[in-house]
């Protein structure tokens, strides 16, 4: 114990304690430095704004930035952006980021999906309208034709042609609901009054 004790003192082991400590602090530092200049530490890129640009014009600014990009499915046509313009971008422009990091942007596709027209015929008109908003489109107008349902849909126009259930059209489409207005109509009066 007494020799352990001895040569913890000696001068042989701290000299070689010193030097352990010394090669320790100085391969700290040369990896510190080294990290530094191979991710270019403190140096940051500005994220462009990229919004309502097309793609062409996207990608010319973001390799001028020394940034990759990535598009991701487009979204839902947003009709305040022009057609295949980008209208989302992650991250957001004016943020800091290191050269070539990735910047997620999403397209306006070029117009609104297609929908399915819901089966409305012989529906009352309340329900209808819940239908087509259901699905996207808007009830523009309702007509009324005589006819004895009372706010019962009998047919469904487009732009003033006749369309079907079934039928696709753009999301947002107006449609116009022609409905009873819950009189007999004329013929059918003649009909019945001749039999």
């Amino acid at each position: 114990m007494k020799n352990l004790f001895n040569f913890l003192r000696s001068k042989v082991f701290l000299i070689n304690i010193g030097l352990a400590l010394l090669a320790v602090i100085v391969l700290t530092l040369l990896t510190l430095q080294w990290l530094k200049r191979s991710t270019n530490h403190g140096e940051f890129v500005e994220v462009p704004d990229l919004s309502k640009l097309s793609v062409t014009e996207m990608r010319k600014v973001i390799e001028d930035s020394k940034l990759r990009y990535e598009v991701l499915d487009s979204a839902n046509f947003n009709p305040e952006y022009p057609r295949f313009s980008i209208i989302e971008q992650n991250p957001p422009a004016g943020n800091k980021v290191k050269e070539n990091r990735k910047i997620y942007v999403t397209v306006n596709p070029s117009g609104y999906k297609q929908v399915t027209v819901p089966q409305i015929i012989q529906v009352t008109q309340r329900n209808a309208a819940s239908m087509l908003r259901a699905v996207g489109l808007d009830v523009q107008r309702v007509t009324y034709i005589d006819e004895l349902g009372k706010d019962m849909v009998y047919y469904i126009k487009h732009k003033g042609k006749r369309i079907n259930p079934g039928d696709k059209l753009p999301k947002t489409s107006k449609i116009e609901l022609v409905c009873g207005n819950g009189t007999i109509p004329d013929s059918a009066q003649v009909k019945a009054e001749s039999n």
